[in-house]
């Protein structure tokens, strides 16, 4: 099994439902939005996660308080976080928060706030 020490990880609500391509949608916006992010404000993270391999991991947290509280703890240790907003164009609500991207980061800090949660 490969080790990585750098990883991007993307929490996606369960409480809400969407179908498997609007998931995906939402879970690349994520993923793109906070590697653009970390790319501009610590682009040596985002170097060493994109020459790694670019390690993606996906999540489910229970809602939207979850995932904001992990916004606040990424925000705590200076990892890059990006909550996505649905605009309402097919499944959803306008302004439903569906998920939120994390890093990319070094493992064992990103771990920290994630480390607990299970796959989606």
């Amino acid at each position: 099994m490969n080790s990585f020490s750098f990883k991007q990880v993307i929490a996606v609500r369960n409480d809400i439902k969407m179908g498997k391509g609007k998931l995906a949608a939402q879970v690349a916006h994520a993923a793109v939005a906070s590697a653009l992010e970390t790319k501009t404000k610590n682009p040596e993270w985002f170097r060493e996660w994109w020459n790694e391999g670019q390690a993606k991991i996906v999540v489910k947290v229970k809602d939207e308080e979850e995932l904001r509280r992990l916004g606040k703890q990424a925000e705590e240790l200076k990892i890059t976080s990006s909550l996505i907003v649905d605009r309402g164009l097919t499944q959803l609500e306008p302004g439903t928060i569906t998920c939120i991207g994390l890093g990319p980061a070094p493992s064992t800090l990103i771990d920290r706030i994630t480390g607990h949660l299970k796959l989606l």
